[in-house]
């Protein structure tokens, strides 16, 4: 038997069988049409045993990109269960009501919830709605349940968490109403049992499944807790195929999306107080990153499905590489949520740190087939997740590749960054790309930095430049481009590098000054290295949030933010660096009068770095062919780095 045999046996739903129990519960893509279809077939082909195509709105309160409540949507909802069928993955929709949490724009209908109170994404003060409203919206639910079933999907999946209007029934904090629908837990699940019934009604005795997503814990304040989750599943359970379990919602809007910050499976102890003697089979979801922790979900009998979104949209093929022995092959998701749902949230469009072909499966395959016309000798300088991306891909087409490193490891800052608290899943992808260079024959140099001399000797028919940045000393912040911060040159003044091992050993002395002028991770890593180390910390930024540049910070660094402010931590925005002095660091308000004081034996400065383009200006004019990729562009970001990697070593 194989190790993961116990995950390859199929699943019984109602009257739907899945071939296997790695699933892929729904999330937003920002894609439709032949985009929406190759991203869902990748991960077919993959070998996933089932997948629930993202919330789509059921009534024309909450339009949305597929109209679920008229029958155009059945044109590609046909297309796309035709093209999953013959992978053998079952494909499901799940069908919502966003309430009060739909977008506002121009021409948008009023929006419609339990209770006239806002969701936090949205602002609005929704309509209470009426009994008519509420019976409009049931049989809505069951007309496009209908629809699903008729284009040949093998099910629905009814949304009744995430703060949505179901979860706003159902939640005491959101449900104030004094009808039927309101007071009692029976009353406010009275809304959800009337949607499943009429599902079932509608679609009852064919070949098609219905499952429900409840919440397991959903942060509301005075909202719903994971003993009265337990309530409302013991109730559903039995009205159903399957239960979804999911934690979250706008209120913290992080924990719908764990980030790094949070621990693997992080919601199975909420799950387990839920799950036991429910009868139908569960899914379970909420950073599960791993094979082996799936394993142990079921084998456990913790649940019975178990989702690993994330972890297959950096590696579509996870499912059949563990079925087949290739478990060391799977590229591993690192949980920063910058590609994924930050990408979805600020671009309107899903894609992923790791992996530069998500949300372009239409285009391009998840590694390249093509071999290269002609196989170059190719030298790479820089061994960061740009240099080993490049070096990886272009291995695959047949070109001979020698990477050099000027230091004695691979991963230039990410392996900085993933020795930082709560960061050290960011290793996962650079330890995994070195594994795979080698494995393909990359020619690895560490220790060896590449000067122009060497280049011209070695005469490669390309030089990649990936040689990344270093912390610059000349007190440059953007506030102030022209004008140094006096007193940069102190000696209690550090780099982050210093604070990582690279650079000057820190003499810790608090209280700590930290400015950020970059707006990233970066600073909230060196706070978090100071608390540890027992300092109290103010942490000064330019801008007026934390992690203010990073995409969308509510699932990037709302968990940071938390922690933070758990400790001896306190956080100025909209302020500039006036002055260091040995005891003090002065900031003010740029364009204003305004200038605080702020007692400091230690600063950190989070800057702007110079990039390393010294070797591709010295080979300028000297003929060779040259090519720079990642953060020496001028860029930060791990992101930027790895598609930069990819996507030259698919062209050359």
């Amino acid at each position: 038997m194989g190790h993961y045999d116990r995950l390859f046996e199929p699943l019984k739903i109602g009257p739907v069988t899945i071939p296997n129990r790695i699933v892929r519960s729904p999330h937003g893509t920002g894609l439709g049409g032949e985009e929406l279809i190759a991203y869902h077939e990748a991960r077919a082909r993959g070998g996933v045993g089932m997948s629930t195509i993202e919330a789509t709105s059921v009534h024309p309160s909450a339009p949305g990109r597929l109209r679920l409540w008229d029958d155009s949507c059945l044109k590609f909802l046909e297309q796309i269960s035709s093209r999953i069928r013959p992978t053998g993955m079952k494909l499901l929709l799940q069908a919502y009501h966003p309430g009060a949490g739909h977008a506002e724009a121009a021409g948008m209908p009023e929006h419609w919830s339990a209770s006239a109170i806002p969701n936090p994404m949205a602002g609005v003060v929704p309509i209470a709605m009426t009994q008519t409203m509420i019976d409009d919206t049931v049989a809505a639910f069951a007309a496009a349940a209908r629809r699903c079933r008729d284009a040949g999907l093998d099910g629905v999946d009814i949304h009744a968490s995430s703060g949505y209007l179901i979860h706003e029934f159902l939640s005491p904090a959101l449900n104030q109403r004094e009808d039927r629908y309101g007071g009692s837990d029976a009353n406010r699940m009275r809304f959800l049992l009337e949607v499943i019934e009429a599902v079932r009604a509608e679609v009852g005795g064919s070949e098609f499944a219905v499952g429900v997503r409840l919440p397991n814990e959903d942060y509301v304040p005075g909202g719903l807790t994971a003993e009265q989750n337990a309530h409302i599943a013991q109730r559903v359970a039995p009205l159903v195929d399957y239960v979804s379990l999911h934690m979250g919602a706008y209120w913290r809007f992080h924990k719908l999306i764990a980030p790094a910050d949070d621990p693997l499976g992080v919601e199975m102890d909420a799950n387990a107080r839920i799950t036991p003697n429910l009868g139908s089979p569960v899914m379970v979801v909420g950073r599960i990153m791993t094979l082996d922790h799936a394993l142990h979900i079921v084998d456990s009998g913790a649940a019975d499905m178990v989702s690993m979104v994330r972890a297959l949209i950096a590696d579509p093929e996870l499912v059949n590489k563990a079925r087949y022995g290739n478990e060391n092959r799977i590229r591993p998701c690192i949980g920063t949520n910058m590609g994924c749902v930050g990408q979805l949230m600020t671009k309107g469009r899903l894609s992923c740190a790791v992996n530069a072909t998500a949300s372009r499966e239409a285009e391009l395959p998840f590694d390249p087939k093509d071999r290269a016309a002609t196989s170059k000798q190719i030298l790479v300088a820089g061994g960061g997740p740009a240099g080993l991306e490049f070096a990886r891909t272009a291995a695959l087409r047949g070109h001979h590749v020698t990477l050099h490193e000027a230091s004695q490891r691979l991963g230039g800052q990410v392996a900085m960054a993933a020795s930082a608290p709560h960061r050290k899943d960011l290793g996962a992808i650079v330890h995994w790309l070195a594994e795979e260079v080698d494995t393909l024959g990359v020619q690895i140099r560490l220790n060896a930095p590449v000067d122009a001399e060497g280049v011209l000797h070695d005469k490669p028919d390309l030089l990649v430049v990936a040689t990344g940045t270093m912390p610059r000393d000349d007190g440059f912040q953007l506030s102030t481009p022209g004008v140094p911060v006096p007193g940069f040159d102190l000696p209690h003044v550090h780099s982050s590098w210093d604070l990582f091992g690279y650079g000057r050993p820190p003499q810790f002395r608090g209280p700590a000054v930290v400015y950020d002028d970059t707006g990233s991770f970066e600073a909230i890593s060196v706070a978090d290295v100071l608390l540890e180390a027992g300092l109290a910390v103010t942490l000064v930024s330019r801008f007026d949030g934390i992690g203010a540049n990073l995409p969308f910070p509510p699932v990037t660094a709302g968990a940071a933010r938390e922690r933070l402010y758990s400790g001896d931590f306190e956080f100025i925005g909209g302020h500039y660096l006036r002055e260091i002095t040995p005891q003090h660091v002065e900031i003010g308000v740029l364009f204003t009068d305004r200038v605080r004081q702020l007692e400091a034996g230690f600063v950190v400065f989070v800057g702007y770095n110079q990039p390393n383009r010294e070797l591709a200006e010295a080979l300028q004019d000297s003929g060779v062919a040259v090519e720079l990729i990642g953060d020496v562009r001028g860029r930060n970001s791990i992101m930027s780095a790895i598609h930069a990697g990819a996507h030259l070593g698919r062209q050359v």
